[in-house]
């Protein structure tokens, strides 16, 4: 994947991050729910619009797939080639005022997230990561041109028995996610916001990995699982499964995990998912 893409890619989400962050401490936004009754803000749909353009302008010949501007799957069956975006992943954060929301793009091909980038607008940070690119954080609060630092996934001292450190959501129901791990090994949680923000704690060695039960869309792990997967982890389904995307007419996820150091025996630790 060229490295010019990846770069714009990135100027795309800081811009699209500034747009978020103004609305976000003005708090001039609205908030209505969608059908499915999950909250949408007239900054998601504001996110939306700016980045269905701007990456119209950058790549005119590759299609956009946004959470908040669905194609009928009539007209994407055939896609090979497209950007998914989620304009906020953390819509609850971002209305909550935790600060733990994010802008999340992928570039897909083949059914595959090949580049991605996800921009914390609060903490001016990037996360991205492509094929053959690696994976990398950026922290624009530190410098306007900041060196990457390469990421990778934390390698336990010893992957059967060292305590796993789990990145949680402060919403999600812990007693649900505890009693799909074994408890036979030593857990710690870390809490945060979005899914995207909690798989790139994974991605950056910060925790070890992160289960999500519940219902998400494609857009949630597009970007995450490029990022994560270049950092030497995975994205899997529950049940231990690729997951893939534009394959069918829904766009929902399984409940999914992201796995850090591949030489832990995860299976092990998440059993009952195979139950």
């Amino acid at each position: 994947m060229a490295k010019p893409l990846q770069q714009a890619l990135a100027s795309i989400l800081r811009d699209t991050g500034a747009l978020v962050l103004d609305h976000y401490r003005r708090q001039d936004f609205t908030v209505t729910d969608k059908a499915d009754d999950s909250p949408v803000t007239s900054a998601d749909l504001a996110a939306s619009e700016f980045l269905l353009a701007a990456l119209q302008r950058l790549t005119p010949d590759i299609p956009v797939l946004s959470e908040e501007a669905l194609v009928p799957w009539v007209e994407r069956r055939n896609w090979q080639r497209y950007w998914l975006i989620d304009p906020i992943d953390g819509t609850q954060e971002f209305i909550q005022g935790s600060g733990d929301f994010a802008i999340a793009v992928a570039l897909i091909d083949n059914f595959q997230p090949v580049l991605g980038g996800i921009y914390w607008p609060t903490e001016q940070r990037l996360y991205q990561g492509g094929v053959g690119l690696g994976a990398q954080r950026l922290d624009y609060s530190q410098s306007d041109s900041p060196e990457p630092t390469p990421m990778q996934v934390r390698r336990l001292h010893d992957p059967a028995q060292d305590e796993l450190v789990i990145a949680i959501s402060r919403r999600q129901n812990h007693a649900k996610v505890a009693a799909r791990m074994t408890s036979e090994r030593a857990v710690r949680s870390v809490m945060t916001g979005s899914c995207s923000l909690k798989a790139c704690m994974v991605a950056d060695g910060s925790a070890d990995c992160f289960l999500r039960l519940g219902p998400t869309g494609e857009w949630d792990t597009g970007a995450a699982q490029v990022i994560v997967e270049q950092a030497g982890g995975r994205l899997l389904s529950e049940h231990f499964e690729p997951i893939t995307y534009n394959r069918t007419a829904s766009l929902a996820n399984p409940n999914f995990m992201v796995l850090g150091d591949p030489r832990v025996d995860w299976l092990a630790v998440f059993p009952r998912l195979l139950a």
